[in-house]
This record gives C-alpha cells, sequence and structure tokens, in this order.
C-alpha cells in the first residue's frame, strides 16, 4: 500500500476553506515513483526549471453554457502559483486567458419536454473543433444547465455525457445559486467589488431566470434566483406566439392576457408584460413584505441580508439591452425587458447606483471557465492513487458536532453514524465523502480521539473493505490519515485531504494527482435538474438521450 503526502503544516487556528463562490479546489499530495500528469508548460527557461514548476500550475478549462434561450463554450488557460502564508501550501489563480469564444447558438429543443440532443452535439463539437482542442486537453470544467433548459425531461443525462466526453474532470452542474455565484464571477462584479470595497448586487437575466448575486469585497455572499427572462414568449415575423412557457404563461396573465400557442401578441403588449416583469424585479429587490404574486416568481430563498447595497451590475443576455451594447430584436421580450430595466435605474426606482457593464451574454459561460478553479493547496494523505483517483460523483455527508478542548471519540463516532443513517448511505452502499469540522489547538491527545471517533464511526465501511474519503476544513489531513493507519490499524484504502468546507448535499469530483506541484484537483458541484419552486429539493432524474 503506497503512502503519499507531504510533510504535513498543522495550523491549529481552525480556519476553513471556501465554499459556494468558490467551487472547485487543489490540494497538495505528494506521491514517489508514481505515474502523473504533467501540469507544467515550457513557456521559457524559468518554466523548464523544477523548483518553478512546483510552484506553479496551468490548468487548461472550459465553460459550457446550456440557457434557456443561448448555448455556448469558452475555452481558458489558468496560470496557478503556490503562497506561503501561514505555513500553507495554497495555490491562488494569478491569470486567466480566455482563448476561444464560440459563437451563441440558440439552445436547441426537440420538444416542450426535450433538448435536442443531437443537435446541441453537434454546437458542442464544432466549438472542440473551432477552438482546435480535443477533449484530452481540458483538465477541468463545468458543463451547466440554467434556466428552463434545465427543466427538460433529458436534461440531466446530456449534461452529464457531455461532461463526460469534455475533458478529464469536467463535470456536470445545474442549480440556480450555481448559475448565479457563476454569472456574479463572470460579469466582472466580483472583481468590481474586490478592487472597490462596494458590496455589489449582480442581476444576471438570461432567457428563463434571473439570478442574484451579492457580493461583498469580492466574495459572494448570498443568492437567489426568480423565474423571469427574456425568452420566456416568442413570437415570429405576423406577431403570432410560437413559444410560452409556462412562466411566460403566467406573466402574460398578470398583464391580463390569457394567451396560448399561435395567439396574437402584437409589440404594445408585449410591452406591457416586460413593464410588469421589470417592476416585478424591482418589487422582489425592495419590497418587504412580498405580494404573493411576487413572492411566487422566486425558485429559491430570498436573497439573506447582506447589507445596504451599494451598486448593482447587470448581466445575462438581457443587459446587452440595459447597457445599450445591442439594438436588434429576436421576437421575444429581452429588449422591452431591458430597457424597461434600464429606466427604473435611472429614475431611482431601483434604487441602488447603476455601474459599469462588464461582461453580458457571456457572463455565465465565463464563470464557468475561469471562474470553476479556486486552489487551496493544503497537503493530504492517499494511500493508494490508482486505487482512490480520480473519482465523480461522491457525494457529501457532513455530520453535525462541537469540538471542545477535549475531544470526545464515541461524541464524533455517534455523529457519524447518526449522520449515514439520516442519509440513507448505508443502505445504497456508495462510496461518500466525510466532510468534517476541525478547530482549535492540533494537540496528539485531541487528533487521536479524533481519529478513533471516526474510526469507530466509520466501522462497518471500513470492515466492508470500502475506501474512506475524508475532507477536512482544518490543516492536519496528513497526520489524521497517519494516525487512521499506523496507530489505529485502519487498513482500507484512505484519502484525507484538507482545507475546504463541504456542505451535506454537495457532490465533488476527485482527480488525478498531478505532478510536479503535487497537487489534485477537487471540484465541488451541484447536481439539482428538474427544479421546481413548488418543491424545496430538486430531483436529479433523467431520461435516456
Amino acid at each position: 500500500m503506497r503512502r503519499t503526502g507531504a510533510h504535513d503544516h498543522i495550523r491549529g487556528d481552525g480556519r476553513r476553506g471556501h465554499h459556494h463562490g468558490d467551487v472547485p479546489a487543489v490540494y497538495s499530495a505528494y506521491v514517489p515513483d508514481h505515474d502523473h500528469a504533467h501540469d507544467d508548460e515550457a513557456l521559457s527557461p524559468i518554466e523548464d526549471n523544477p523548483i518553478w514548476q512546483q510552484d506553479n500550475v496551468t490548468l487548461h478549462s472550459v465553460g459550457i453554457d446550456i440557457g434557456s434561450s443561448g448555448t455556448q463554450v469558452l475555452f481558458s488557460r489558468l496560470h496557478l502559483r503556490r503562497i506561503g502564508e501561514d505555513l500553507t501550501t495554497r495555490y491562488v489563480v494569478v491569470r486567466r486567458q480566455t482563448l476561444y469564444r464560440s459563437p451563441v447558438s440558440l439552445t436547441p429543443y426537440a420538444s416542450a419536454e426535450h433538448i435536442d440532443a443531437e443537435a446541441l452535439g453537434s454546437i458542442i463539437d464544432q466549438a472542440y473543433d473551432a477552438a482546435d482542442v480535443r477533449p484530452s486537453h481540458v483538465d477541468t470544467g463545468v458543463v451547466i444547465l440554467t434556466g428552463e433548459a434545465l427543466r427538460r425531461r433529458n436534461a440531466a443525462t446530456i449534461a452529464s455525457v457531455l461532461a463526460e466526453r469534455g475533458g478529464e474532470l469536467v463535470n456536470a452542474t445545474a442549480g440556480h445559486n450555481m448559475e448565479a455565484m457563476l454569472a456574479a464571477y463572470g460579469s466582472g462584479a466580483a472583481k468590481a467589488s474586490h478592487d472597490t470595497g462596494l458590496r455589489i448586487l449582480n442581476i444576471d437575466i438570461g432567457g428563463g431566470t434571473t439570478k442574484l448575486a451579492v457580493l461583498d469585497r469580492g466574495r459572494v455572499v448570498t443568492t437567489a434566483a426568480i423565474q423571469i427572462g427574456g425568452r420566456l414568449l416568442v413570437v415570429d415575423d405576423q406577431d403570432r406566439i410560437v413559444r410560452l412557457d409556462p412562466a411566460g404563461r403566467r406573466h402574460a396573465a398578470r398583464a391580463g392576457y390569457a394567451w396560448e400557442v399561435g395567439d396574437v401578441a402584437r409589440p404594445e403588449q408585449l410591452q406591457k408584460v416586460a413593464e410588469m416583469m421589470a417592476d416585478a424585479i424591482v418589487a422582489a429587490l425592495t419590497t418587504d413584505p412580498l405580494p404573493d404574486d411576487v413572492a411566487g416568481l422566486y425558485l429559491t430563498e430570498r436573497l439573506a441580508e447582506a447589507g445596504p447595497i451599494e451598486g448593482v451590475m447587470f448581466s445575462g443576455g438581457v443587459a446587452e439591452y440595459v447597457y445599450d451594447r445591442e439594438s436588434g430584436t429576436f421576437g421575444d421580450l429581452g429588449r422591452p425587458l431591458g430597457r424597461a430595466l434600464r429606466r427604473r435605474a435611472d429614475s431611482g426606482a431601483l434604487p441602488f447606483p447603476l455601474l459599469p457593464p462588464g461582461e453580458c451574454i457571456r457572463a455565465t459561460a465565463l464563470g464557468a471557465s475561469e471562474y470553476s478553479v479556486q486552489l487551496s493547496g493544503n497537503t493530504g494523505y492517499i494511500t493508494d492513487p490508482d486505487a482512490l483517483l480520480p473519482r465523480r460523483n461522491l457525494q457529501v455527508i457532513r455530520p453535525h458536532y462541537e469540538l471542545g478542548e477535549t475531544v470526545d471519540a464515541a461524541v464524533i463516532a455517534a455523529a457519524v453514524r447518526r449522520h449515514l443513517v439520516a442519509l440513507n448511505v448505508g443502505q445504497t452502499g456508495a462510496d461518500v465523502a466525510l466532510a468534517m469540522s476541525w478547530n482549535g489547538l492540533p494537540s496528539y491527545e485531541r487528533l487521536i480521539s479524533f481519529a478513533r471517533g471516526l474510526r469507530d464511526g466509520l466501522a462497518d465501511r471500513i470492515t466492508q473493505g470500502r475506501p474512506v474519503y475524508l475532507i477536512l476544513d482544518g490543516d492536519v489531513a496528513m497526520t489524521l490519515g497517519r494516525l487512521l493507519q499506523e496507530e489505529l490499524a485502519v487498513t482500507g484504502e484512505l484519502l484525507v485531504i484538507d482545507g475546504l468546507n463541504l456542505r451535506d448535499f454537495d457532490y465533488i469530483d476527485i482527480g488525478r494527482i498531478r505532478f510536479p506541484s503535487n497537487t489534485v484537483p477537487v471540484t465541488i458541484k451541484s447536481l439539482l435538474f428538474h427544479q421546481d419552486p413548488r418543491y424545496d429539493r430538486p430531483t436529479c432524474d433523467g431520461d435516456p438521450l
């Protein structure tokens, strides 16, 4: 059995890694005499230096955005550098370069319930060909389905297939909060908030939904989504309705129109619908308590209270009209909605200063491509990389407990067992990632008790020979791994990585160890499809292609 791990810097301040706004992470691990993938690029003589290569990582990333109305693909190159602060080995992105942006194509639908898999596959293949990129060149990335697209019955299956074909660690994701976060990064709102110190609201309006994200000093602190978009209703050249999503029908009804597909919707009538949608967005952000009809538009919980908003940015396709960067019309509500929102921003009805535009229609794809890697390269402990890596779609479970000055092994074991039962993990027999919180002094007495609790709580799985995947938010992975194997005789395969804060119902992909930087890419994602505002948790089912 091959053990891995660089020397373990133990930090006892309980500092946690990022979640939600910082999707993936990379953890440092050392594996001698092992097959590996190289992540260095020979750009100049210094890049050939082995020491430089250990401190610098280049990743090639893809973002595939399949939205309600548009589909696009972006390829990026990310340069990450290791920093030496607080005795950690954390990597940060120091340069991002967009290599290729595909044209924005209309998302193809075979019917009201299915995405056209063949047509969509052709769009993606053309983008890879035009960029001269093969899937083997791609290190990481995201296939994200958003808005009305993720409501299609085969959405989950299509996303998974595209992810498997897209590259080694390209993952499928969907979910309004995830899209809100990616749009906030891709639009430039996160950078603007970081650079100015302002608390910025990013409003991303696509074809089917409006995503909201509040950023404080560059960090996403809360997200939400409402069912308002520019392509919920589409008319042809004769003003006849050719597409009417359920949400579009509801918005028309709020404006006094009982439309069906085939009915005539004149421009002044579409304008009235758009004006009401714009008023609903303003009300959703400024009114408390919400009117019932506006409250019913929320697809998520409302934005959490984050303090006064000091500026607002728009992104998404409708933002092109908010900022007067597009004047054409496409038979939908995009132009009237965008112009209605601009009037409300200029008049003060939307009571936040309007900030200059960043990326608009490409914000989510840029976020998926360029901001899907957040590196936190702490040391890890991996017994056999060939057996344990790579892994996709590991469900995360996070037991609840408190760590005091003295760690009680029985309390830890009971919390682990209780949570395995609560989430029905024991019945499925599937591998899981156990997310554990660690804080306080990393003394031997506290760590060995913590390790005993983990061993006892996972005893059934260990006896069955199942691998153990442990994710910690404190920087003690190497020491904990050694205690479990060398002192507590846990003989099965074991992976322990640290510096990351995960939640129940997260899913993660873990990539192969990369040399010479000795890093392990870990991508946190959501797998929420068929989102419906009537239910608390969406489902993850999907029909065959």
